[in-house]
C-alpha cells in the first residue's frame, strides 16, 4: 500500500483544461484524506485540494471554483479536474495520501507545513499553462 503514480499533466493554453489521475496500488479503507500539491520552481509546495474518507472536500483559494478533486476507491483512483487553467498553475503537481490520520480536510488551507501530515507521495506530473 502507499505507491502512487500520478499521470495526465500536460502542456494547454490559458483556459483550456485537464484531468490529473493519481492511481494508487491499494487505498485501505482507513486512510485519512488525500490530496493534491504543486510546486513551482524556486517556490513552497502548496495544497490544492484533499478529499477524505467521507468525502469532503477543501481546495486552495487560488483553485476554488475551477479544480475539482474526486475519488474512485473502486479503482484506487483520485482525480484532479483542472478547468479555466492560469499561467499561475503552471507547476509539478503531486498527489499525496495520509494513512496515519494526521490531517483533516480543513488543514490543508489552515496549516503551515501541512504536507509534512502525508507520508506517501508520487513522483508528480508537470502541468504547464501558456498564455
Amino acid at each position: 500500500e502507499g505507491q502512487l503514480a500520478e499521470s495526465g499533466g500536460g502542456s494547454v493554453q490559458s483556459g483550456g483544461s485537464l484531468r490529473l489521475s493519481c492511481a494508487a496500488s491499494v487505498i485501505p479503507a482507513r486512510f485519512s484524506c488525500m490530496a493534491w500539491f504543486r510546486q513551482s520552481p524556486g517556490k513552497k509546495r502548496e495544497g490544492v485540494a484533499v478529499i477524505d474518507r467521507d468525502g469532503d472536500t477543501n481546495y486552495a483559494n487560488s483553485v476554488k471554483g475551477r479544480f475539482t478533486i474526486s475519488l474512485d476507491s473502486a479503482k484506487h483512483t483520485m482525480y484532479l479536474e483542472m478547468t479555466s487553467l492560469k499561467p499561475e498553475d503552471t507547476a509539478m503537481y503531486y498527489c499525496a495520501l495520509d494513512l496515519r490520520g494526521m490531517t483533516t480536510v480543513g488543514a490543508l488551507t489552515r496549516k503551515v507545513d501541512v504536507e509534512r501530515d502525508y507520508e506517501y507521495w508520487g513522483q508528480g506530473t508537470q502541468v504547464t499553462v501558456s498564455p
